[in-house]
């Protein structure tokens, strides 16, 4: 034990307060915290690469509560028994990189190991076996290589909930882009992306389009779409730019274009990270199945399951602009509609010269066309009291909470608005005072209570 503020509890009481105080991944799926813990864990992961350009809210997160941050970290290591805690961070982070250093040798155990500025660093099994050499499975978890990964906002909830019982009822986004004022705040869950933006000033252009999540994995979503609790970022973008046409294009049509275009030139595979580990995806073979509607082997479209998403093939290597990760995506969801998970993949050596096969991230963001929104978004803390929130019941994976409020109600920012559900799910809150407006078992509408009495917005 260290002479930190830790605590040593036990693992169950561990998940149940992480379970009840709603904490889960902040980004990407918003796998259930309390759920990856375990005791097959021997490694603890803290990611802090960011991942995705132009996202910067982990490193700043970082940068302010690295105390706060490490206390959740040794307490979780604590109750799984693991036995070191890894700080992974992108090189060019100096002031996170600082911030860890300053606090890292109160923690034993801990080590701090500084990952290359490329794409996609903070893809966890990309990371995992950057920090530890360690390989996971295709199609496995990391816990089977006895592992946890946890990102630093998803840390920094946890201390939140162990130190002082607050639920995750805010997110921590960066939003930039068209605005003329780029920020990273903490958000209010439910808050409209429409309200959100609005925090960076004025809109710089005539049409815009809201993206929620990174420019490689991020989508198009309409003004109204609420803040969850795996929203990272929202990017301003106008409405004729590449990744909006991309996102547009509809699988029928990406096909057709793969058909005619794609000459398998392997570039695809070639600079796939997954298939760089010696995962079984080949998108290039895949192409050319899909393509020519070739069912001979099943094997090809099975390669889907083990896609990542990371959107390199479609938005980088492909030299014709033809879209495998999408096509991917799409199969992959038909597959584990039908009830088709992943196979017994064999598992092949890593990739020689790996390391030289990798993207830099300004490599990357010049390709995207979004190098001009390579700007500062700092830290801000704002006081956001918006007048209506609207709180979805499925914010993670597993299943949605069960809404125990209903019209009327009165509710106080922090109460439990929605049950966990039985099996994979946790409890979700209100991040308002107010009044219920609207309750079903897919979202609840909250109105803030001098708004309800008629104040003028």
């Amino acid at each position: 034990m260290s002479n930190n503020m830790s605590q040593r509890r036990g693992l169950e009481e561990v998940q149940r307060i992480l379970r009840e105080d709603g904490v889960v991944g902040a980004g990407g799926a918003g796998f259930p915290t309390y759920a990856k813990l375990s005791r097959k864990g021997e490694v603890l992961l803290l990611n802090c690469a960011e991942c995705e350009p132009l996202l910067e809210l982990h490193q700043q997160l970082l940068e302010r509560h690295p105390r706060e941050i490490f206390t959740a970290l040794e307490d979780i290591a604590l109750a799984m028994e693991a036995g070191e805690v890894v700080i992974c961070i992108k090189k060019e982070y100096e002031a996170a990189i600082q911030a860890a250093r300053q606090y890292i040798a109160s923690f034993p155990g801990f080590r701090l190991h500084l990952l290359p500025g490329v794409y996609p660093a903070g893809d966890e099994v990309v990371m995992i076996y950057e920090a530890t050499g360690r390989v996971v499975q295709p199609g496995g978890l990391p816990i089977q290589e006895g592992i946890v990964v946890l990102n630093v906002e998803t840390a920094y909830n946890a201390y939140q909930a162990l130190y002082g019982h607050k639920p995750t009822m805010r997110k921590l986004v960066t939003i930039t882009g068209e605005v003329d004022h780029p920020v990273t705040c903490r958000l209010p869950l439910g808050i409209s992306a429409k309200e959100a933006v609005a925090l960076a000033g004025k809109i710089t252009v005539d049409e815009p389009v809201f993206w929620e999540g990174g420019p490689m994995m991020g989508k198009v979503v309409s003004g109204y779409a609420p803040v969850t609790k795996t929203t990272n970022s929202i990017i301003v973008l106008p409405r004729n730019h590449p990744l909006v046409l991309r996102q547009k294009c509809r699988p029928s049509i990406a096909l057709k274009r793969a058909a005619s275009a794609c000459c398998q030139c392997r570039s695809c595979t070639d600079w796939c990270p997954r298939h760089a580990l010696g995962h079984p995806i080949q998108p290039h073979l895949f192409m050319r199945a899909a393509a020519g509607r070739d069912y001979q082997d099943s094997g090809l479209y099975l390669q889907a399951l083990y896609c990542s998403g990371c959107g390199l093939c479609e938005n980088f290597a492909c030299p014709q602009g033809l879209s495998p990760r999408s096509l991917m995506v799409e199969y992959k969801a038909g597959l584990k509609k039908a009830g088709i998970n992943t196979s017994d993949a064999i598992l092949k050596p890593v990739k020689l010269g790996r390391e030289y096969q990798q993207v830099h991230t300004r490599r990357l963001l010049s390709r995207l066309g979004l190098a001009g929104y390579k700007q500062r978004a700092p830290y801000e803390v704002l006081n956001i009291d918006p007048s209506e929130v609207t709180v979805p019941m499925a914010q993670h994976i597993g299943a949605p909470s069960e809404a125990c409020v209903a019209v009327g109600d009165g509710v106080e920012a922090g109460q439990v608005i929605g049950k966990a559900a039985h099996g994979l799910s946790v409890d979700v809150h209100s991040s308002i005072d107010g009044t219920v407006v609207s309750a079903d078992s897919q979202m609840v509408v909250i109105r803030r209570a001098c708004v309800q009495a008629g104040e003028q917005e």
